[in-house]
C-alpha cells in the first residue's frame, strides 16, 4: 500500500516491520502491570506497537515479546486478541451509529437497495447472518449502478460483511438491521475506516508500508 502524505508510522514489535499507525495497535503498560490495547493511541506511558491482526497479537503474547518490548516483566493475557477484537468491533458499531445520527446512513432492504442501484452509497453494509439472497440481490443492483458511472455524483459503494445484524439494530437502535447503506460525508468515511480496520484484524489484508522505521 502507497504511503499517504503525513501518515504517521511506528515498528511492529513482532515482524519488525514499519506500518502506518492505522494498520498497528498500540498497548501501553497499566498500573496493575498489565498490557492494555490503546486503540486511540492516547493512554499515556511508553507504548509498543502490533500489527492489527489477531494472528500477530497472539503471537507476539506466545513469544513473550511485550515484555521483550517494555523492558519489565508484564501481564500479557492469552485473551489480549480477543479483547482487541472486541474494542475494535464497539468502535465499528459505535461508527455505524454515528453516522446514522448524522444523516449519512439508512437501512432496510428496499432503501439499500435503491442506494444501490442509483449510485448514490459510499458503503453498504450486510449483516453476516442475512440472507444470500438478499446480499445477491443488492449485488445486481450495484452491478446496475454502472451505467450511471461517469455521471456526476456516481459513486460505486465498497460491500462489506462483517457485523451481525443484532449487532447492527442494537447500535442503531432497531429490531433487526440486515442491509445498511451509507452516504458520503465525514461519519460515513469514519464507518468504512473503522469497518475496513475490523475485516482486517482477522483477514489478510497487507497494509505493509516500505518507508523508513521510526521509534
Amino acid at each position: 500500500m502507497s504511503k499517504k502524505a503525513g501518515t504517521k508510522e511506528r515498528i511492529c514489535i513482532l515482524s519488525k516491520r514499519a506500518l502506518s499507525c492505522e494498520c498497528l495497535v498500540r498497548f501501553v503498560v497499566s498500573p496493575a502491570g498489565a498490557v492494555t490495547p490503546d486503540l486511540k493511541g492516547n493512554l499515556p506511558g511508553r507504548g509498543v506497537w502490533v500489527e492489527a491482526k489477531r494472528a500477530c497479537i497472539a503471537e507476539a503474547v506466545k513469544k513473550k515479546l511485550f515484555a521483550k518490548a517494555f523492558k519489565r516483566e508484564v501481564a500479557a493475557d492469552a485473551a489480549l486478541p480477543d479483547l482487541v477484537g472486541r474494542l475494535l468491533k464497539a468502535r465499528a458499531l459505535k461508527a455505524l451509529a454515528m453516522a446514522r445520527k448524522a444523516g449519512q446512513l439508512t437501512s432496510g432492504f428496499t432503501k439499500v437497495e435503491s442506494a444501490a442501484r442509483t449510485g448514490k452509497a459510499i458503503l453498504i453494509l450486510h449483516a453476516a447472518d442475512a440472507a444470500r439472497d438478499g446480499r445477491r440481490k443488492i449485488g445486481a443492483a450495484i452491478k446496475a449502478s454502472e451505467k450511471h458511472e461517469g455521471m456526476p455524483g456516481f459513486i460505486r459503494p465498497q460491500a462489506m460483511v462483517c457485523l451481525e445484524n443484532q449487532e447492527m439494530g442494537k447500535a442503531l437502535g432497531l429490531e433487526n438491521v440486515m442491509h445498511a447503506a451509507a452516504f458520503e460525508g465525514g461519519a460515513a468515511r469514519h464507518l468504512i475506516a473503522a469497518i475496513e480496520r475490523l475485516e482486517r484484524y482477522d483477514g489478510d489484508s497487507d497494509m505493509t508500508s516500505s518507508a523508513p522505521p521510526m521509534d
